[in-house]
């Protein structure tokens, strides 16, 4: 599974857990796996707001997700500009920092 951020300013953080073709954010999973090779899933069909644009499935079965990445005023380099991530495994999907410790301040 291949996740693209879109960085956006935002109150409140986002969580993600991947288990196979599942992906949970923000506690509410959603299951990608009956999206079928080369496939594409309308981001209009998806009822969450994290996601960014259409779901797709190439030939060879791996999943893209765009998601928006929420960040603070004092967030860091790499969640205002995040790298897109491959999961090869399980578990929780680590993300960078929603803030610094210096948000809020002039």
């Amino acid at each position: 599974m291949k996740l693209i951020f879109s960085p956006i300013r935002a109150e409140g953080a986002l969580t993600l857990v991947r288990s196979g073709d599942i992906l949970t954010i923000n506690g509410e999973p959603f299951d990608f796996a009956p999206l079928p090779p080369g496939a594409t899933l309308p981001r209009t069909a998806v009822a969450c707001p994290w996601i960014a644009g259409d779901v797709t499935r190439d030939a060879a079965g791996d999943l893209t997700v765009p998601l928006l990445l929420p960040h603070g005023a004092g967030a860091a380099e790499d969640a205002r500009f995040p790298a897109s991530l491959t999961l090869t495994a399980d578990g929780p999907v680590p993300l960078p920092p929603h803030a610094t410790e210096k948000e809020g301040t002039a």
